[in-house]
């Protein structure tokens, strides 16, 4: 807990400042949605796309906003104190779209579970929930949880965990090095760590089964649907006559669940959205032609 204390953030909050952004807010229209979920940002991390959840909170507005566990990384803050200016810039957005008026419900998950003590309280507007109820505008009853309490590593065997962590953390370091790589050459973002994740049978299994029992379990409590997070793997599919969404993360796919104002839902691929963008922009002249 003493790490989290030492966020840049929360000294702010308590002397009510408004704070200027390190990267500024980008200007125009943006694409508004009924509700944005979005997990597992791991802020206080290297490999947290930052500046990429930046772009995508400039680029959208939405009613609710569900912010669904593993949003700041206190197992890592604890072993290494790490915070740059764009972690304090998506704080910031967060919190002034909740001073705008836009309901954000913040669900702790296992990485940020020291907030799960202040579950029914709220911050600057943010509520803080162990679990919630979306109805979305079709009608359906939505689960909104992180997703952890059905990890069976994490129930049964909590140092594995731990262990799986520091194998994660060196990938997701060389992740951040292939993505420097990549950019340098004028190339899109590509995530390692995803593509060998998918490429491992066990994973893949692991990835299914997590799916069958949030299903079931959302099931057994008269909902329609459930979203989560947790397993950096966005998702949208049906189980049994329930529907399973995850929303993603923002360390290797950099993805959001969406929900449009009729209730259909949509998974976001950012890296996709900005390379498609990048492509639509009028090429810049060369300086022979400038001159």
């Amino acid at each position: 807990m003493n790490a989290i204390t030492r966020l840049p953030f929360l000294g702010e909050m308590e002397q009510g400042s408004d704070v200027p952004f390190h990267i500024p807010e980008r200007a125009g229209q943006r694409r508004r949605y009924r509700t944005i979920w979005i997990s597992d940002i791991h802020l206080g991390t290297r490999g947290c796309n930052a500046k990429m959840l930046i772009d995508f909170l400039d680029s959208v507005d939405s009613d609710t906003i569900y912010l669904v566990g593993d949003i700041i990384d206190g197992w890592r803050l604890k072993r290494r104190f790490y915070w740059p200016q764009t972690h304090n810039d998506v704080v910031w957005r967060l919190m002034k779209r909740a001073k705008r008026g836009t309901r954000v419900v913040y669900i702790p998950g296992n990485h940020d579970e020291m907030f799960r003590q202040f579950t029914g309280m709220s911050f600057g507007g943010v509520e803080i929930r162990r679990k919630a109820i979306h109805t979305t505008a079709d009608g359906r009853k939505l689960l909104v949880l992180h997703g952890d309490e059905f990890d069976t590593i994490m129930l049964a065997h909590r140092w594995l965990a731990f262990v799986g962590d520091a194998a994660y953390t060196t990938l997701m370091r060389l992740n951040v090095v292939v993505n420097a790589v990549r950019q340098s050459m004028g190339l899109p973002y590509w995530s390692l760590s995803k593509m060998a994740k998918h490429k491992v049978k066990n994973a893949v299994s692991f990835i299914s089964r997590f799916e069958e029992v949030v299903a079931h379990e959302a099931g057994s409590r008269g909902v329609d649907g459930v979203v989560c997070g947790h397993i950096h793997n966005a998702e949208m599919r049906e189980i049994d006559g329930i529907d399973y969404y995850n929303d993603g993360d923002w360390v290797e796919g950099c993805t959001a669940l969406v929900e449009h104002d009729d209730g259909q839902m949509q998974v976001l691929h950012w890296a996709d959205e900005i390379a498609a963008r990048t492509a639509d922009e009028p090429a810049k002249p060369s300086a022979r032609m400038a001159a």
